[in-house]
């Protein structure tokens, strides 16, 4: 029964997303043209290409998908925008997690916009590549991405004549990763996406700038932060996140599941410590704090440790924030899906508004299979039996 509910499931919903996006498309043309590449993604090709998108399709050649990333006129924001909204509808939750993160396109050649040799997680190396900087949306019923923005180094702002050959509008300034990840969690809190936090790693955790502004707009925050974060130690002294977790008496430590995993629960030991403020004040009835997550191992063996600053209100349980740690990793899961099932990084486009439709159109058809998966009779089905929460982790004080 579930199967037959399934497929008329995705059939509805796959025509439910092209109708909210058709009008961001000027001509019908274009429209089709965008229809028949979102499909060509969702299809089983081990490329997605312009070619094989274009074959796929019925095209004998890939002009026509390549005119509509190259030349055709339109508003690829506002499909962003439609699939964002899309997002919210089908899986929005008031108590929903941001999660900001960039990921590495590695590309051959100095042509294509904002690429260069520089550290890419995904390769966990420097390679040359164009880096993209995310925003997710996660909560029970599912996540997806639903903002992009790419990182443009100094370098090639500095060569206006580059830009312009890789089609960078000449008013595009130099622009931080904490910089294009407040401006799209702006936009999502503008447009009235429920959600009480925002999470990233410590490229964007251990950023001040980035910390002061969460807190500024009253946005609750877990963010991961090296080992060595100077923090506040009561009075004016200060002291290294690893230096005040030696102090954490052993009864601290509670394991608690941060979120199932592939194999399960994924099993940590948590402690936690209120962090005073100096010379700074946090919003009202809002506290800092520092969330440790220790790795289970074998005896003998040194455990891993990961830190994390956290900015909430005071009557948070600490509970709340170690399910929060444990949604950053909806994003790397987002990351792997969009690459291995809708082509994100199968792009051969080297002007910067082609990246932004390429990206854009792989985000939505990524988008559609989240839904699907969320509102799939069985998902319905099987929603109420999720795990109820860990009970709250013992805090240390410092």
């Amino acid at each position: 029964m579930w199967v037959d509910e399934d497929v008329s499931a995705w059939v509805t919903g796959l025509e439910e997303l092209f109708g909210r996006v058709a009008g961001r498309f000027f001509r019908a043309e274009p429209r089709r043209r965008a229809r028949a590449y979102v499909r060509g993604l969702l299809a089983p090709l081990a490329d997605k290409n312009g070619w094989t998108l274009a074959e796929i399709a019925g095209d004998s050649t890939p002009d026509g998908m390549q005119r509509l990333l190259n030349a055709t006129t339109w508003d690829t924001d506002g499909v962003r925008d439609d699939l964002r909204a899309y997002v919210v509808e089908h899986l929005g939750d008031p108590g929903g997690v941001l999660v900001v993160d960039e990921t590495g396109f590695l590309k051959k050649g100095s042509k294509s916009a904002g690429v260069q040799r520089q550290y890419s997680g995904t390769a966990g190396r420097i390679e040359n590549c164009q880096l993209g900087v995310f925003l997710a949306y996660t909560t029970p019923r599912g996540r997806a991405l639903v903002d992009r923005e790419l990182y443009l180094p100094k370098s090639w702002i500095a060569d206006r004549e580059r830009c312009r050959a890789a089609a960078i509008p000449d008013e595009i300034e130099f622009a931080t990763k904490t910089t294009l990840a407040k401006a799209m969690l702006a936009r999502a809190f503008a447009a009235g996406v429920p959600a009480r936090w925002v999470t990233a790693d410590e490229a964007y955790g251990q950023d001040h700038k980035f910390r002061s502004w969460l807190e500024q707009h009253h946005i609750g925050y877990v963010v991961a932060v090296p080992r060595n974060q100077a923090l506040p130690a009561g009075g004016f002294a200060t002291a290294r996140a690893d230096q005040l977790v030696a102090q954490a008496p052993p009864e601290s430590w509670k394991r608690r599941s941060a979120g199932n995993g592939a194999k399960g629960p994924r099993l940590y030991d948590w402690a936690a410590a209120t962090v005073p403020t100096i010379g700074e004040h946090t919003p009202d009835g809002w506290t800092r704090r520092l969330l440790v997550r220790r790795q289970i191992t074998s005896a003998g063996v040194e455990p891993e440790l990961a830190y994390y600053l956290c900015c909430a209100p005071a009557t948070t349980p600490d509970e709340e924030l170690v399910r929060v740690a444990g949604a950053r990793w909806a994003i790397e899961e987002c990351f792997q899906t969009a690459k291995t099932e809708v082509g994100l990084d199968h792009y051969q486009v080297r002007r910067y508004d082609a990246w932004y439709r390429h990206i854009t159109l792989a985000m939505l058809a990524h988008a559609y299979l989240a839904v699907t998966a969320a509102v799939s009779p069985k998902a319905l089905a099987t929603a109420s039996s999720r795990s109820p929460s860990a009970k709250s982790v013992v805090s240390w004080h410092i």
